[in-house]
């Protein structure tokens, strides 16, 4: 373990400085996954309510992200970190004194906000790290930039059981503004990166520029894998409430157990890739996930049964850190199959499609339990999607190895 730590600790300074900044975005994001939705279904709304909430985040992503990838092509990064590390915690802070103060007209705007500022931050962060970091440490810095969301999650887990704990009379709308104030220290990180490396382009860029043919197979098995991730992954800390009577420092508990197990993996997750390559390492990894998944929301059917939690929650610890495992090999494996001059297209297209799907999808959601479907069909449609899309990447994975193949034989 030693090595495996002292490798990530041999990135560009620069590198892990923009990483620590992302961290306190995360920390954010996570916080507002945990017991956002617990929150404001304490303050009434009901769950087709939230999903719709929630929607607008996405559908801002969807909308930005894409005319994004062409903005910054050619320009420096670091002003988008800052817009992101300064509006995420600003909105935020909005967020929940909105809802605190019945200002509910706000809501939909300020998650439009939220989304705007987020994307800022997620759209550049995996160009910075292409840009700015030695072919050698690609896959640790990738795999860095992966597990903030990870290590967020581990803190404001603690930051909320803690307070859950030991400061009962405080509800989740006081432990939202709590953490999102802290999200402001990731500035100061900011601020201190001196490197920010500019590719050149060429002036009047053009549609034709890209190889859409390219970015088209590399964003296929997202795509599916994400409208998927979209009809569970929101609304997980629901399907724990509604079933299991899981308060928010409970499910912080859990949630916390899974980001260090997320945690964990991501940092392994370039010897994993050395050792099985991104054909078993992706397929393995998912493919367990998926059947964690079928396990889990099948405990709906038995929540009356004592036996039934500890399953939910081992399956959850089981399919969340498999599944999150993948994500840097995905992501690696896009960004060389496209190449460098359409990786910055590539992010941006990346994050309007999950911000587009999980729109979509919090959509579908919304109509499905407003219908009084069971939160366990829902999840075996996300099994289902998922299921698809590796068989997607397994294919491109083939793509990528036989292009590889050529250009060693041309060579």
């Amino acid at each position: 373990m030693k090595k495996v730590i002292k490798a990530y600790l041999q990135l560009e300074e620069h590198v892990l400085l923009m990483i620590k900044a992302e961290f306190f975005v995360q920390l954010i994001g996570a916080a507002f996954f945990l017991i956002l939705n617990i929150y404001l279904a304490k303050q009434g709304f009901s769950d087709p309510e939230i999903a719709n909430f929630i929607s607008y985040r996405f559908l801002a992503v969807m909308l930005l992200a894409f005319p994004l990838g062409f903005f910054i092509k050619g320009k420096a990064l670091k002003p988008f970190f800052l817009l992101g590390s300064i509006g995420v915690p600003t909105v935020a802070i909005a967020l929940v004194l909105a809802v605190q103060n019945s200002l509910f007209y706000l809501l939909p705007m300020l998650f439009v906000l939220w989304g705007i500022v987020f994307t800022l931050f997620q759209v550049s962060s995996l160009p910075y790290v292409m840009r700015n970091t030695f072919v050698d440490n690609q896959s640790h810095a990738i795999s860095l930039n992966y597990a903030t969301h990870s290590f967020g999650t581990i803190l404001s887990g603690v930051i909320i059981f803690g307070f859950g704990q030991f400061m009962q009379e405080i509800n989740e709308g006081i432990i939202l503004l709590f953490i999102a104030t802290i999200g402001f220290f990731g500035v100061y990180f900011l601020l201190k990166i001196k490197v920010d490396v500019i590719i050149p382009v060429k002036k009047g860029l053009q549609w034709r520029f890209y190889d859409w043919d390219l970015l088209l197979k590399a964003i296929i098995p997202t795509v599916i894998i994400a409208i998927g991730a979209g009809l569970t992954i929101p609304f997980i800390n629901l399907f724990f409430f509604h079933n299991f009577q899981i308060d928010s420092s409970g499910f912080a508990v859990i949630g916390g157990v899974a980001s260090i197990l997320v945690a964990i993996l991501a940092l392994l997750v370039p010897n994993v890739k050395n050792k099985l390559g991104f054909r078993k390492g992706i397929t393995y990894t998912q493919t367990t996930a998926i059947i964690a998944l079928i396990a889990l929301a099948t405990t709906e059917f038995f929540a009356q049964y004592f036996w039934a939690f500890p399953i939910a929650v081992l399956c959850f610890w089981v399919r969340t850190p498999l599944m999150n495992m993948a994500a840097p090999m995905t992501s690696e494996l896009t960004m060389n199959y496209v190449g460098k001059k359409n990786q910055e297209m590539l992010s941006a297209i990346m994050a309007a499609i999950w911000s587009g799907s999980w729109f979509f999808s919090s959509q579908i959601f919304r109509y499905l339990k407003s219908e009084g479907l069971p939160y366990a069909y829902i999840f075996y449609i996300t099994a289902a999607l998922y299921a698809l899309g590796v068989l997607m990447y397994y294919l491109l994975v083939l793509d990528y190895e036989k292009g590889i193949s050529s250009k060693t034989i041309n060579y």
